[in-house]
């Protein structure tokens, strides 16, 4: 007699947030289906699409987090929503900006979008009830890791814990995914790890991984003081031995530039981080202008990241740069 075999593959951006997302979902099927283990991969704004068609299957159960959704690909993506979460079931928490004219949770499946915290906090308040209050510490990284650590539920969580312990293992984590980045591997061990509800810290790699990141990061910044280039609204730097994030960040303060900008050369297109003042939306500035270069971007109102085909880099950083300037004069 044949016995169906239930499949689950989660889907998360590689970073703090996302990996806590996942870590959280992963100990949430475990327990609910009595699993031996549950696919993980790492995807972002520009693979989604991709990643969905290879990695999970139609009828199988799929939980997508803290990946934004890309203009170029949005079509396609809201035809596999329809699809996976007709056949089997289709999960979807994010907290980017939505993508121009559409509403996210309108789109098919089981949707939990909120711009108001981090994906690890919507994570954890769709499974609290089955995870329960210990979790919550695990959350409470991913929020500090993605900069969203001052939401009423983080404050209520953080009094329940100790502040210093939580941010240090934060810290922990934020540095150590920093350093492992294609790592894909050993990202799955710490989201299994973290689905154990364990410290970081614990994880001795992870915890090296962390030291020695620190050290680079601060090299970085020298590196990029250094080597900083400059254009009327932008500030930016080209394969900043680092960070693009944190690059991008440090090319905004040491130019004064209302933008910072980190590109690295990967494969046929330029991979970029910005970052900009607090009066400037990158996401909607990207959004409009990226596909217009064969590419895409988006992502949170003052940082942000966008893929351009090289041969279209210069072209697209000059638009972006008269287009900085025309938002600020509105």
């Amino acid at each position: 007699m044949w016995c169906l075999v239930l499949k689950i593959t989660l889907l998360v951006h590689g970073d703090s947030d996302g990996v806590v997302s996942g870590a959280l979902a992963y100990k949430f099927f475990m327990t609910k289906y009595k699993l031996h283990s549950i696919d993980v991969f790492f995807s972002h704004p520009a693979g989604l699409h991709a990643d969905l068609k290879d990695f999970a299957k139609p009828g199988d159960i799929v939980f997508i987090a803290d990946i934004a959704l890309s203009e170029l690909h949005l079509e396609e993506l809201i035809k596999l929503f329809e699809i996976y979460s007709n056949k089997g079931e289709l999960i979807y928490v994010d907290h980017h900006p939505e993508p121009i004219n559409i509403k996210v949770k309108e789109l098919p499946g089981t949707i939990v979008y909120d711009k108001c915290c981090s994906t690890s906090e919507l994570t954890y308040r769709f499974f609290e009830n089955q995870l329960g209050f210990e979790y919550s510490r695990i959350a409470l990284y991913g929020a500090i890791g993605d900069y969203l650590d001052e939401t009423v539920w983080v404050k209520e969580a953080m009094e329940k814990w100790d502040k210093r312990s939580i941010y240090f293992e934060a810290g922990v984590l934020s540095q150590g995914l920093e350093a492992s980045r294609k790592m894909y591997d050993f990202k799955r061990h710490i989201v299994k790890h973290l689905s154990e509800n364990r410290l970081p810290s614990s994880l001795s790699e992870l915890l090296v991984r962390a030291l020695i990141e620190s050290i680079n990061e601060e090299e970085l910044r020298i590196w990029v003081k250094q080597n900083k280039q400059s254009m009327e609204n932008i500030g930016y730097v080209i394969e900043p031995p680092g960070s693009l994030g944190r690059a991008a960040n440090y090319a905004k303060t040491y130019t004064g530039k209302p933008v910072g900008l980190a590109a690295s050369k990967h494969r046929n297109n330029y991979v970029m981080s910005l970052r900009a003042k607090r009066n400037i939306d990158l996401n909607k500035i990207l959004r409009i202008i990226t596909p217009k270069y064969h590419g895409t971007g988006g992502g949170h109102p003052f940082a942000a990241g966008a893929r351009i085909p090289i041969s279209y880099f210069r072209e697209f950083l000059q638009t972006l740069n008269t287009t900085i300037g025309k938002y600020m004069e509105t």
